[in-house]
């Protein structure tokens, strides 16, 4: 489908014209399950990161038996270069209650929690004003779902749901074996649903919008609009809503300086894709972005770049699994040797190979997206990693 800006303008951050939560009364009134059905027709997949189907997620977690159900809000947003969700708050944040307490209605859950990043905690008394706000019409509507807010910590590796619940029962931050899924067995051993704060806000759109009207933006693999953070060489910073599925061509036209010599889509987790790829390369469909595009212009140093990025990732590794501890100092020695001369330019095919086993062995999203990165930097801008 060709971009169309004029139609992805305002889907999220357009101001409610209805009375506060009126999207959350007239939704819980229809059945549990047409809602459900209505999100996984939507096509609507998880806006932080990982990209799961959000209908699914919720249809899986309405079936398992418990008796205490949670839904998290995932509004840790530590991928550097990501600020959307900080904005949804801010301006819209009725929507992303309403999506909360709409999916725990749809899924029976009875406690939900808003995981807030700590460097956004001047928020909270906004917040707080919000869910008083909101509690107060849960209670008219006869919905019992009471929403707290829990501060994280500030480490980048909690943005990861198994991780985020283990903070949240007072544990270090690291990732959970899986099986067994944060639905069946989540926060304090409870059926757990943890989506992403654009996620809820979309969520409650489609509820408003209904799933055809929703499906008419994006592609066939990505369906709707989504929120990018754009921050680098562009005169247009900042957070815009696009449609998903724009050509890296038409994003680069639009939002850089006319001098882009790369885009990094989906932040310091995502790839680096060099402009002799803008044509082949679609926002949304083939590169997983959680939001994050950086761009850079001729006068940047991508080995300047990828040593940023991998300090920070050896910085924010929980040293849980020897693949991420170890691998990622490794990496980061080996660019510095090769950039040195004390390593020849070949060895950065080892590197590379370092990179995917990382990718392959690694147990979480950490360790094993450091090789989108790396590799795309590496590969696309070889000759700038050596001299």
């Amino acid at each position: 489908m060709p971009y169309s800006r004029t139609r992805v303008v305002d889907v999220l951050f357009k101001p409610l014209t209805t009375a506060p939560y009126e999207i959350l009364r007239k939704t819980i009134q229809r059945e549990k399950k047409d809602v459900i059905n209505e999100l996984v027709d939507s096509g609507l997949r998880g806006r932080g990161g990982a990209g799961f189907p959000t209908g699914m997620k919720w249809k899986f977690a309405a079936q398992q038996k418990s008796d205490v159900k949670y839904v998290i809000c995932n509004a840790d947003e530590g991928e550097p270069g990501t600020f959307k969700d900080k904005k949804l708050l801010c301006e819209v944040p009725r929507k992303v209650i309403s999506g909360m307490a709409i999916c725990a209605w749809a899924t029976n859950a009875t406690k939900g929690y808003i995981y807030l990043r700590r460097e956004y905690r001047y928020l909270v008394a906004q917040l707080e004003e919000e869910l008083r706000i909101y509690h107060e019409k849960a209670k008219e509507m006869g919905l019992n779902f009471p929403i707290e807010i829990f501060l994280g910590a500030g480490a980048y590796v909690c943005g990861e749901e198994t991780a985020l619940i283990e903070s949240m029962e007072g544990k270090r931050g690291e990732p959970r074996n899986k099986p067994p899924y944060p639905i069946q067995n989540g926060f304090l051993g409870k059926p757990t649903i943890v989506n992403n704060v654009e996620t809820f806000a979309s969520s409650a759109m489609i509820c408003r919008i209904g799933a055809e009207e929703y499906k008419k933006m994006g592609t066939a693999d990505q369906r709707g609009s989504k929120l990018f953070s754009i921050s680098g060489d562009s005169p247009k910073e900042g957070v815009h809503e696009l449609e998903l599925g724009m050509t890296l061509e038409a994003f680069a036209n639009e939002f850089g300086d006319g001098d882009t010599k790369a885009v990094q889509v989906g932040g310091v987790a995502g790839f680096c894709i060099p402009r002799k790829q803008f044509k082949t390369q679609i926002i949304g469909e083939g590169n997983t972005t959680g939001g994050s595009t950086m761009i850079f212009n001729s006068t940047r140093s991508m080995y300047n770049v990828l040593h940023n990025y991998l300090d920070f990732y050896a910085e924010e590794s929980c040293g849980q699994c020897t693949p991420c501890r170890i691998g990622t100092q490794q990496l980061l020695k080996g660019i510095e040797a090769v950039k040195s001369g004390l390593k020849p330019p070949s060895y950065l095919d080892q590197l590379i190979k370092l990179s995917e086993t990382m990718r392959i062995t690694s147990k979480c999203g950490l360790g094993q997206s450091v090789t989108n990165s790396f590799s795309s930097i590496v590969q696309n801008f070889r000759e700038e990693m050596i001299f």
